[in-house]
């Protein structure tokens, strides 16, 4: 289904990830991890550059990951929670792409998408801000109680750090 509408060619890898590579030889890979979370079933969506290497603008990237993203949610009516990586201190910037892939009118049609910024440690000790995101779609029966929790556990962390 997401070959369908997806830019870029999507396969499953043996570790059961969506991998797909760019006009510019560049691999990307998706997957969804479970999260222990009480409130709901939720999965944290990861978005990886494996090799690491810098992309040009392409906005095929950022279609492609919606429609990864839309497949996710035609299999599930589960919740997604992103939190962007913090590698070489670019989560801010990590975090305004992301807003502006998903930001989309058709997606603001369907999801329901909440940003946090969050406290946290890096790996020196030194306090980072790490941005977060929740996305459930609008038609979730438990919509309104996932946002709240969610908005909760944040203001919970920031509270304690």
């Amino acid at each position: 289904m997401i070959n369908s509408h997806a830019e870029y060619l999507v396969f499953v890898g043996q570790t059961g990830k969506y991998l797909f590579k760019t006009d510019h030889e560049i691999l990307y890979a998706v997957d969804f991890e479970l999260d222990s979370n009480p409130f709901c079933t939720a999965y944290w969506f990861n978005l990886t550059n494996p090799e690491h290497i810098k992309s040009p603008g392409d906005t095929k990237i950022a279609q492609t990951v919606i429609c990864i993203i839309e497949e996710f949610f035609r299999q599930n009516t589960d919740v997604l929670l992103y939190m962007c990586s913090t590698d070489k201190g670019q989560q801010a910037q990590r975090a305004r792409l992301f807003l502006r892939w998903f930001n989309g009118y058709e997606q603001q049609q369907k999801y329901v998408l909440k940003t946090a910024d969050v406290k946290g440690i890096g790996s020196n000790g030194e306090s980072i801000e790490e941005y977060i995101a929740l996305i459930v779609q609008r038609s979730h029966p438990q919509v309104e109680s996932i946002v709240q929790a969610f908005e909760d556990e944040v203001q919970m962390f920031n509270d304690n750090k």
